[in-house]
């Protein structure tokens, strides 16, 4: 087939190659457009004060980066994943919250028995409900080191809590020990979570809710607390009595202590000075007999007749008794 290219040009044809190129031109702006539109939209990403991003380009770990403004490759080679890593996140073990926001609790009507109930060390059965609230430490350990980390969070606390409970008596669990078996379970559960899956999860806190035995026994069980609250209250009792007296009894006794080493001191003391002044009574003695004798004799003499009122002289050469005083201290006439 060939051509004259002296026939006339088809000006339908021309028409038609006008559309096509000015749509085309078209087309392309609309390309263009849509591309720097969308490399002005996908440069940057905004994190928020509670959040971490995770920075991915094509597959591979670029960095975490904190809250604010940040700059990335556009049209989607970069992938970003945000984190809420200051957040309290919650499990809750159980029983579940259905309307957590509002005033008033309400809690889910499923039946939880499979999570709840729990064989303590004594072979009893317990109904035990507990919260773990946790904080992601490491959002990139938290995505990308485990396949399902929140479904890993509750089947090691679940192990754990079972665990503490099975090593404590059924009395302990529903009283006194629920303060020991929290503390317990929150260290372990950091110990398999840090060690075993390394998923950059920090326990915050593990809370024991409500702990009651099975329907069953509920009964008896509220008797025996009853009982063993019964005997907390005089064993109060008791010991504010014991706290009262005792101290009381006490302080008199190292008062009657004191008092008695005083005394002793004093006697101690006394008799020391005593013999010292014996012995310096001695000294003189020994150089001078016959004064120091004649001296402590009249020294003797003066302190019996001081105490006395009335004196009375027997001469062995006289029949009778000469009186040298008589009873109101008057000297005898002669």
């Amino acid at each position: 087939m060939s051509f004259n290219s002296n026939q006339p040009p088809n000006p339908e044809l021309e028409k038609l190659l006008a559309v096509v190129m000015g749509n085309f031109g078209k087309f392309i702006t609309f390309i263009i457009g849509l591309s720097l539109f969308l490399g002005a939209t996908t440069c940057y990403y905004t994190v928020q004060p509670d959040e971490q991003a995770i920075l991915i380009r094509l597959g591979k770990y670029i960095g975490t980066y904190g809250p604010g403004i940040h700059f990335k490759m556009p049209f989607f080679i970069d992938n970003i994943n945000k984190v809420k890593t200051k957040s309290i996140h919650l499990a809750e073990f159980g029983f579940k919250t259905s309307n957590s926001k509002s005033r008033v609790t309400q809690y889910s009507g499923e039946n939880y028995d499979d999570e709840a109930l729990m064989v303590t060390g004594d072979l009893n059965i317990a109904e035990v409900e507990w919260v773990v609230q946790y904080q992601i430490s490491d959002p990139f350990k938290f995505l990308y080191h485990t396949s399902s980390p929140l479904r890993n969070i509750r089947d090691v606390s679940e192990s754990v809590m079972r665990r503490v409970v099975g090593d404590k008596l059924v009395s302990e669990v529903l009283t006194t020990g629920r303060t020991e078996i929290s503390i317990n379970a929150k260290t372990l559960m950091q110990e398999i979570l840090e060690e075993k899956y390394d998923m950059g999860v920090r326990i915050v806190s593990v809370k024991l809710q409500d702990v009651n035995p099975p329907d069953v026994v509920k009964a008896s069980f509220n008797e025996v607390n009853k009982a063993k609250q019964e005997q907390e209250k005089v064993i109060n009792m008791a010991e504010e009595q014991y706290n009262s007296v005792i101290p009381e009894a006490r302080g008199k006794a190292e008062k009657l202590v004191s008092e008695a080493e005083g005394y002793a001191t004093a006697i101690v003391n006394r008799a020391q000075g005593d013999a010292n002044r014996f012995l310096s009574v001695l000294e003189e003695y020994k150089k001078a007999p016959e004064i120091t004798r004649k001296r402590i004799y009249l020294e003797t003499m003066q302190t019996v007749f001081k105490n006395i009122k009335d004196v009375t002289v027997v001469d062995s050469n006289i029949k009778g008794l000469m009186p040298i005083f008589s009873k109101d201290g008057l000297k005898r006439e002669d």
